[in-house]
């Protein structure tokens, strides 16, 4: 059975539109909690929906990859969706007594850090995807969030009980990813800019051509994806390749 034309062309769309989707979720997050945290259906609900919400960032990311739809957009907005969900979640579950204070700090401050060396990478002209550590990071989160908001018996548990010790192991998880991401970064744009500093050039100097030979053809422009866009020099990929390939 083919799906319609019409169908077709919007799949490629759907991770961006998923996205989105997780971005209107936290609206949901933050007024069910507010205005009818104290309802136990309520909190069900608002629990569902964050579910659904985290389980969606798998969808999009695979679908991305299936369309070759993956672009810098969608690295950059993916991962801020993923951070507004949860900063909504723990900050809400702080005055039900669920989520110390201390620990939402700590999660949020690890967030903004990492968002911030993303946009710095962005100016040297680095491209920081979600790394396993990251994803890793994420999914415990999302279950130990999970648990707390839900609020009640699941398998003759309590989940807010399970979701206070794996929000701990969460915490652990979140600050080890974090470490791998500035080591990294610092790690890749140190080969970018050959060994001298965080600004990325292009170190290669053209070659001298020979008398008389045919000027040499410039190589096409990288593209990133399937949009076809230059892709940023000294991408962390690329310079991580290029330091395992190194003796």
């Amino acid at each position: 059975m083919s799906s319609s034309p019409r169908a077709f062309l919007a799949l490629p769309y759907l991770p961006n539109c998923l996205t989105l989707g997780r971005v209107s979720a936290v609206a949901v997050v933050l007024l069910g909690l507010l205005f009818w945290g104290a309802n136990p259906t309520a909190q069900k609900i608002v629990a569902i929906v964050y579910l659904v919400a985290a389980l969606s960032d798998l969808l999009d990311g695979y679908l991305a990859r299936k369309y070759h739809n993956e672009s810098n957009l969608g690295r950059f907005l993916d991962p801020m969706a993923d951070k507004l969900l949860v900063i909504s979640a723990l900050l809400m579950l702080i005055p039900a007594g669920r989520v110390p204070a201390w620990v939402a700090f700590l999660i949020i401050a690890r967030e903004l850090a990492v968002t911030s060396l993303r946009a710095i990478a962005v100016e040297k002209g680095l491209v920081i995807a979600a790394s396993a550590q990251g994803k890793q990071k994420t999914l415990a989160q999302n279950i130990a969030l999970f648990c707390l908001l839900w609020n009640s018996s699941m398998l003759w548990a309590n989940t807010v009980h399970v979701g206070a010790v794996i929000l701990y192991v969460a915490l652990f998880a979140t600050y080890w990813s974090g470490a791998w991401y500035f080591v990294h970064f610092f790690r890749a744009a140190k080969l970018a800019s050959g060994g001298g500093g965080l600004t990325v050039m292009n170190a290669t100097p053209p070659r001298a051509a020979s008398p008389g030979a045919a000027p040499e053809k410039a190589p096409p422009a990288p593209t990133d994806g399937a949009e076809g866009a230059p892709a940023p020099d000294g991408s962390l990929a690329a310079a991580l390749e290029e330091e395992r390939e190194t003796p």
